[in-house]
């Protein structure tokens, strides 16, 4: 962690997530949100939103960011960081928009982003950095002073981020029946992608099929994995899987599902499984749904043993992690020599992503980019 407490040239960071319902109310207006554009009747939105009846129409999301913005505030002020923290979302409220609007009113012209996806992708990077883009277009049609906006570097191999789920799947091994714990397997969940968008994530040199997001899941699984091994001497076998797919079906994704996993591991005698979502920051609700219901129903309808191991959420570590990588930034964006903090062999991702990282289908303007329009 950085001993000298200076963000400057900073003067503010945002945490930019997915955002989520609230109530009953909000489903269909954010699944609205979220699929805007592509013309998907809201009949078929209701049906959709069916994950989200169920647990009362509200997703953990918001009350999860809540936790996470606390737990950074008081983690600056423990340490002496003046840098206002300011939460906007790309779906639901506060919108970013006018999260923005209100930090530009407030004075701030140099604001970091923290996105609260980890890994490269175009839903996890790009997507965040073109809504970044068009929030600042409208505001720039408002007649506002646009400020200069930076994007925080993916921190899959942080240790602040890596070692929390050490210690949750420890804890979920522990969680086992004595005879079934130690032949566990543990699989390592992500969020499933269509295999072309992960084998352009990137940028996608040397990183092979399923570019850079596939490259660092299996890198997030093989550190956990190997801490794992040496805390307890037990060597688990793994797997990285995946959960989540949406779209049409003809549509390769990346695979396998979790589902079929399970069935997998059980048909060949595993005797008990560990869950790791490693691809989610929190506890929100695909990790409710697809793991805590539907994985679980299916583990349960094998008679396989199966646990859950949590996510980072507002863990203190990953809260220092986050202020170990604005002060990074912050002393590459002075010209300083900063030694980046990452574990593993891939090392500490890029600042600033380069011209056709993790293209969408249609083209459009992004912020935080060697391309961006609001350098």
């Amino acid at each position: 962690m950085r001993d000298a407490l200076d963000a400057t040239p900073y003067d503010a960071l945002l945490l930019l997530s997915f955002g989520g319902p609230e109530g009953p109310d909000d489903v269909v207006p954010f699944l609205e949100n979220v699929t805007r554009g592509r013309g998907i009747p809201k009949e078929r939105l209701k049906e959709v939103g069916r994950h989200y009846f169920l647990f009362g129409g509200v997703s953990p999301i918001n009350d999860q960011n809540r936790a996470l913005l606390d737990a950074l505030r008081k983690d600056f002020a423990d340490h002496g960081l003046g840098l206002p923290i300011y939460w906007g979302n790309r779906n639901w409220a506060p919108y970013l928009t006018d999260t923005l609007r209100e930090m530009i009113a407030d004075g701030h012209r140099r604001i970091l982003v923290l996105a609260t996806s980890a890994y490269a992708s175009y839903s996890g990077c790009r997507q965040y950095r073109e809504n970044l883009a068009e929030s600042l277009a409208a505001l720039e049609a408002e007649g506002l002073e646009l400020p200069k906006i930076d994007k925080l570097r993916h921190y899959f191999n942080h240790p602040g981020f890596v070692e929390p789920m050490v210690d949750g799947v420890i804890e979920s091994l522990a969680e086992l029946p004595e005879g079934v714990r130690d032949g566990a397997h543990i699989a390592f969940s992500t969020h499933s992608i269509p295999n072309a968008s992960a084998d352009t994530s990137g940028p996608v040199e040397g990183h092979g099929e399923g570019g850079a997001y596939v490259a660092q899941h299996l890198e997030v699984a093989r550190l956990i994995a190997d801490a794992v091994r040496e805390r307890t001497g037990v060597d688990h076998p793994w797997q990285l899987v995946y959960q989540s797919r949406s779209g049409a079906p003809h549509i390769p994704w990346l695979e396998p599902d979790i589902c079929d996993h399970l069935e997998e591991r059980h048909g060949s005698g595993v005797p008990a499984v560990v869950i790791a979502p490693i691809g989610f920051v929190s506890d929100h609700m695909e990790v409710l749904y697809d793991l805590d219901t539907e994985a679980k129903a299916k583990a349960e309808e094998l008679g396989l043993p199966m646990r859950r191991s949590a996510t980072v959420g507002a863990d203190p570590r990953f809260a220092a992690a986050i202020r170990d990588l604005v002060l990074e930034r912050a002393g590459v964006e002075r010209g300083q020599k900063v030694t980046p903090c990452a574990l593993g062999a891939l090392g500490a991702d890029h600042n600033v992503c380069p011209v056709g990282c993790c293209p969408a289908r249609a083209a459009k303007p992004a912020a935080a980019g060697v391309d961006s329009p609001y350098a």
